[in-house]
């Protein structure tokens, strides 16, 4: 959510940034609001005031034993008006909070203005592409060819979009989650945490999903939803909390299985693993300092980076432009990896800073030591990575003429030393 000081007193800033980011937002309702709730805040204070100055001269004209009934019927008319005001005030405050959290997050002053994907700026490429001497076969195929991937049994089971792994399949599924937790904390230094796989409406507004998507969601009877990425509940961990400055940033990891119900995706990525209701993916998150942020940023993408480059997968990092990117985000990089059965680039981690744009909406502050004053914490995250879209990029990289796949060699311990899938016989 943005400060609604900061859009009063930069409006044109604001309007640009909505143009670049292609958003259509009608901000006269919001500036309206804003005005009837400072009428109301100034007329309470001013009643307030008054009911203080009152007071103490009715209690002068009470102690010299003079006439103060004239002045204590006036005061108990301004105390009717100040009791109705204050939800009035609430009521504004509620409304007000609700057209802000419709608007989207101001792109960072580094984010190239573009309309969708084709605008976005490749950063750099790592690793070559493998050269086959036969047409290499999506991961689909692959998959019900080694008797590890049963899409027709899971539809059957679920329905469209679900997956049933076997074997090899979901050892190889298991082995990426216990890799990718290791590297991370480990190597990178990250917490690790197992949240609730289920959160409220609250936690979901604070991450900036409600009210705005919530077609993207799994509602349950009891008014829970399925958690869409571990970065609803790992970002929840500190909602209404203050952090103490010396302790950031604080940076943590969580696998969690994610569910979605792709709202508007029909007929995208119908097959394989590319799009699935429910999958798997290991998540970053950090709670950094504003001053640093963006530094968090790069050393986050990297890290979500260092899984690829272990497995010997080639990708690329490309920076979304304003048109593309998420409605909390204010700078994403992604990160795309090369499927040589598709002939195409993929995204597998997606990495954000979302400046205080979370926070705000989830009150997550810390106490800065000199000044003692409480700020908004700067809440980043990205996947570290996709698990199901790796099992995808393994299969298509490393298959071998037979239909064989070999199996990068920093996950074969975590398999038992199986270095190849083959097919069964």
């Amino acid at each position: 959510m943005l400060d609604i000081k900061w859009i009063t007193e930069n409006q044109k800033a604001l309007s640009k940034a909505l143009k670049d980011r292609g958003a259509t937002v009608d901000l006269k309702p919001l500036f309206a609001l804003n005005d009837e709730r400072k009428k109301l805040q100034i007329q309470f204070d001013s009643l307030r005031n008054e009911q203080n100055q009152k007071s103490q001269e009715i209690a002068k004209l009470q102690k010299e034993k003079k006439d103060a009934k004239e002045m204590i019927a006036a005061m108990q008319k301004v105390a009717v008006r100040v009791r109705q005001l204050g939800p009035e005030i609430t009521q504004a405050e509620e409304e007000l909070n609700k057209t802000l959290a419709v608007i989207p997050n101001i792109p960072h002053e580094s984010v190239p203005v573009g309309k969708d994907s084709a605008d976005n700026k490749e950063i750099r490429v790592w690793g070559k592409k493998p050269v086959f001497s036969f047409k290499p076969k999506e991961h689909d195929a692959l998959g019900e060819t080694l008797g590890i991937l049963d899409f027709e049994r899971a539809a059957k089971i679920s329905g469209a979009r679900f997956t049933l792994y076997r074997g090899l399949g979901a050892k190889l599924e298991r082995a990426l989650i216990n890799f990718m937790l290791d590297v991370h904390t480990k190597e990178n230094g990250y917490e690790e945490v197992l949240p609730p796989f289920m959160v409220n409406a609250e936690s979901l507004f604070g991450t900036g999903q409600l009210p705005k998507f919530e077609a993207d969601l799994f509602k349950t009877t009891t008014n829970h939803y399925l958690i869409p990425t571990a970065e609803v509940p790992v970002t929840n961990i500190f909602r209404d909390e203050i952090l103490a400055e010396e302790k950031l940033p604080v940076k943590m990891t969580a696998y969690t299985p994610c569910f979605r119900s792709e709202a508007g995706s029909y007929g995208k990525d119908v097959k394989g693993l590319i799009r699935q209701h429910q999958f798997n993916k290991v998540e970053l998150v950090k709670f950094a300092h504003p001053d640093f942020s963006y530094n968090e940023l790069e050393s986050l993408t990297n890290d979500a980076e260092k899984i690829l480059q272990k497995l010997g997968l080639p990708y690329r990092v490309v920076v979304l432009c304003t048109g593309d990117m998420g409605f909390s985000s204010a700078k994403t990089y992604d990160i795309e990896v090369w499927l040589p059965g598709q002939n195409a680039w993929r995204e597998i981690s997606s990495c954000s800073n979302f400046e205080d744009f979370q926070a705000r909406r989830a009150k997550i502050r810390f106490k800065e030591t000199a000044s003692r004053k409480n700020r908004y914490v700067h809440t980043l995250n990205g996947s570290g990575l996709a698990v199901g879209r790796t099992v995808v990029a393994i299969l298509e990289n490393y298959q071998q003429a037979d239909g064989s796949v070999k199996i990068p060699e920093v996950l074969q311990p975590y398999l038992d030393g199986v270095g190849v899938i083959t097919k069964p016989v």
